[in-house]
């Protein structure tokens, strides 16, 4: 399952980002975090991880993810690695490809297993051509392309590219979460469930039948959660 969610990070706070960025322009080769495959197919940008700017970015955004309770619902959250940025300018593309299913969580010193991918867009649709994120399932394959401050958030397992930019920049913050519940199916069902909950809340209140899925809700995340 896909979820657009709006307004992870405001216009305002957008611009804060995209200013920071132009001012200290610490852009390197994305080939320099990609794998033996990824190497061939990776054209882009990324702001250097080792940079001031990096870590004050990257902490910057993953407050704001952690405000998000639509994110806080679909991906239940064990683990959030700090965002990267990325550029696709001049042609920039990355081809096919499944991220990695294990990456090192440095602040922690552990690893962290990616069970979802998540994107916020930092250039509005119109500063650019191409750039489309494909993400591919089971339902065939979906284009992404959202206002700037929105994210998508997807399942890890799926092969996905971002097609050639052929006319301006296209600039991203990408991350990746480990989940409490590691089946995209059981998450998904949960989310459905939480959703469906907070709508009867808004019609009935605490209402007896509310109160009684708000159990299985909790008891199904006890069943299914990983810690």
């Amino acid at each position: 399952m896909l979820l657009h969610v709006p307004n992870v990070l405001s216009k305002d706070q957008v611009q804060s980002i995209r200013q920071a960025i132009q001012q200290d322009n610490q852009w390197v080769s994305g080939k320099k975090t990609a794998g033996s495959q990824a190497i061939k197919i990776k054209n882009n940008l990324q702001i250097d991880i080792e940079s001031e700017l990096y870590q004050q970015l990257s902490q910057f955004v993953i407050q704001n993810i952690k405000k998000s309770l639509l994110v806080q619902s679909f991906a239940l959250p064990n683990e959030i690695l700090l965002p990267m940025f990325n550029c696709y300018q001049d042609s920039g593309n990355y081809g096919n490809h499944v991220d990695n299913a294990i990456l090192y969580m440095n602040e922690k010193g552990k690893n962290v297993r990616t069970d979802v991918s998540m994107t916020i867009f930092l250039s509005e649709p119109d500063e650019y051509e191409g750039g489309e994120l494909i993400i591919e399932d089971t339902y065939g394959a979906h284009e992404v392309k959202l206002d700037a401050g929105d994210a998508i958030v997807y399942p890890a397992t799926s092969l996905h590219r971002v097609e050639p930019v052929t006319n301006g920049a296209r600039i991203a913050a990408f991350t990746w979460i480990q989940s409490m519940v590691k089946d995209d199916w059981q998450r998904t069902m949960l989310f459905n469930l939480d959703m469906t909950i907070l709508k009867l809340r808004q019609q009935l209140g605490d209402s007896e039948e509310v109160v009684a899925l708000t159990s299985h809700y909790h008891n199904l995340v006890r069943q299914w959660g990983d810690l």
